[in-house]
């Protein structure tokens, strides 16, 4: 009985696979062990550096938010906690954009925040 290799099934795998990699460099786009490894690699970072983006995110809103209510006589936690005991939910995100856009806005919510505590 002939030998059976599942060629097309084979090919298209290994089509995939170089098709991920075909913005690498030299070998790495071309031979099928290094472009393996390449894609692998770049999968597994893309999933962390995902992660990462989000938590870098959060530290620029926090520091954002921190100088703008320094600014105007508070910290940042107590201006947080002021927030929370006020009953108000806005997100870090919301509230670096109000601190840059509307300044007046921003020091009706931290006047809001002092009162509350």
């Amino acid at each position: 009985m002939s030998r059976a290799t599942n060629a097309p099934a084979s090919r298209e795998r290994r089509r995939r696979r170089l098709a991920l990699a075909k913005g690498f460099r030299g070998h790495r786009s071309k031979q099928w062990r290094q472009a393996t490894e390449s894609v692998d690699h770049a999968m597994r970072l893309s999933t962390i550096h995902r992660k990462e983006r989000k938590r870098t995110f959060r530290r620029l809103w926090i520091a954002r938010v921190n100088a703008a209510t320094r600014a105007l006589g508070l910290t940042y936690s107590r201006f947080m906690e002021g927030l929370t005991k006020a009953g108000i939910t806005v997100n870090r995100k919301m509230l670096s954009e109000i601190a840059i856009a509307d300044a007046e806005g921003f020091k009706a919510l931290v006047e809001k925040a002092k009162a509350a505590l």
